[in-house]
């Protein structure tokens, strides 16, 4: 019996990628005509070698420019230097900062402006989540590093022919953290500035000192929060490429162990993916509960007094909370749904096979069975045998019981490789609880029990 095991070692020479392109496929397989080639002498080698430098290079640059945005936050603590300065950075413009110009904002009578115990909340809470997203990050990049973090497989993201996908992927993050960030500031900036138009602290020099610190500190935070979130988006949409291309593997490859190998090392994958980031989706979802929870007591406590300018800063905050939840819980369930849609890609192929399989015996039982004739014609035809014509066979030859045994095991290999995946489609996990379609379900009427509870024990 053949063993199924899982490589998590370095691959050697003779350990090629399985999950390949065409292409890549095609260079693996063409040695006489890289022969060829070198005899030609016409150039295309090189042409090919440089593209692949060009790839990794870009690889490369994208690896380096996210590393340094991720040092930038704090996030790259292998050291104890770096540990220290990451925590005091966040401590002072996370956390002090924030407070010391929320005390320099105590006005008794300006309860129509500011809401005093409104903003420490918030800021309590931002602060927990940006120090979760923080201390989970930090730990995985520390013990792992940036890309064997991102990059769960054994080849590190060196699969020349993904790298343009990689690419793509790293950059449209970048993108969709920007996309969401920038928004979100205008709104702080602009309630902050309509604030310190009404609230009066002795001096402009002084206003203009507490907006930028409240500015600057929710900026810092509110990126922390979000890159948590984009990271594991990254991680999985990178594993969505190779998920893309076990679907091709189906149209390239006949081999059912080839499919189970691989069906396993992606599953492995995703494993080691919900491992990693379990403690902090857990954690996220909790303090991001709480803390909707608690505003939201405050908020129908306050109720009519609540303006754009004194519960502003609710609406932001709330506005990335969810945000970040969103992001996760797609990245999740997309890749969720793609290693459960194999199943049906799995199905689709073995049906195709079964129906097209030239090395199923062609026999038709009729009157004229001993015409040459007729016997050419059944020949031509397909037949699909189901358990019941089983009982046919004890009158064939013996070469058309070994075409039929030769048939038999290839169906029942694919039958069972079907069954396989019906019963192990995988996804990410969070303690075994699967984040597909009805995991969220379950979230969002979890949240809407809550809210409800809250506004029957405020507003009735």
């Amino acid at each position: 019996m053949t063993n199924l095991q899982i490589q998590t070692e370095e691959p050697t020479q003779s350990q090629t990628p399985l999950l390949t392109s065409n292409q890549h496929r095609g260079g693996e397989n063409g040695g006489n005509n890289e022969n060829k080639k070198k005899e030609d002498g016409d150039g295309d080698g090189d042409g090919d070698a440089d593209n692949e430098d060009d790839e990794d290079s870009g690889v490369e640059e994208s690896l380096e420019r996210l590393e340094r945005f991720l040092t930038l936050l704090g996030f790259n603590q292998d050291s104890a230097l770096s540990l220290v300065v990451s925590w005091s950075v966040f401590a002072a413009v996370g956390v002090v900062a924030p407070l010391v110009a929320l005390s320099k904002c105590e006005c008794p009578e300006c309860e129509r402006y500011e809401i005093q115990s409104f903003e420490m909340v918030i800021v309590a809470f931002q602060a927990s989540l940006a120090a979760v997203s923080l201390l989970c990050l930090s730990h995985n990049l520390r013990k792992f590093g940036l890309r064997r973090f991102l990059f769960v497989d054994r080849y590190s993201g060196k699969m020349h022919c993904f790298h343009r996908d990689y690419v793509a992927q790293i950059s449209g993050s970048m993108r969709l953290l920007i996309l969401w960030v920038l928004p979100c500031f205008l709104l702080k900036t602009v309630r902050e500035i309509i604030r310190i138009s009404y609230v009066q602290h002795g001096s402009w020099l002084l206003s203009l000192a507490i907006l930028s610190a409240l500015i600057i500190s929710w900026t810092y935070m509110s990126v922390i929060s979000l890159s948590a979130c984009i990271l594991f988006h990254l991680v999985c949409n990178l594993q969505v490429i190779h998920f893309d291309d076990y679907g091709k593997l189906l149209q390239r490859e006949s081999d059912v162990l080839v499919f189970m190998e691989e069906h396993i090392r992606l599953r492995y994958h995703l494993s080691k993916i919900s491992h990693r980031f379990r403690i902090y989706l857990l954690l996220e979802f909790l303090v991001v509960t709480a803390s909707q929870v608690v505003t939201l007591l405050q908020v129908t406590g306050y109720g009519e007094m609540l303006t754009f300018i004194n519960g502003g800063d609710f609406a932001v905050s709330t506005l990335v909370q969810v945000v970040g939840i969103i992001i996760c819980l797609h990245a999740a369930t997309r890749i969720s749904h793609r290693a459960q849609g194999i199943v049906s890609l799995a199905s689709r192929w073995h049906a195709m096979v079964t129906c097209t399989s030239s090395d199923a015996p062609q026999l038709r039982s009729s009157a004229s069975a001993g015409s040459l004739e007729a016997a050419n014609h059944l020949n031509s035809i397909h037949i699909d045998y189901s358990e019941s014509d089983l009982e046919s066979l004890d009158y064939t030859g013996m070469s058309m019981n070994t075409q039929w045994a030769s048939y038999v095991s290839s169906h029942h290999k694919r039958q069972a490789f079907v069954m396989y995946l019906q019963t192990n489609p995988g996804g990410i996990t969070i303690f075994g609880w699967t984040v597909d379609r009805s995991l969220v379900n379950t979230i969002f009427f979890l949240e809407l029990s809550l809210v409800t509870f809250v506004l029957g024990q405020t507003l009735i």
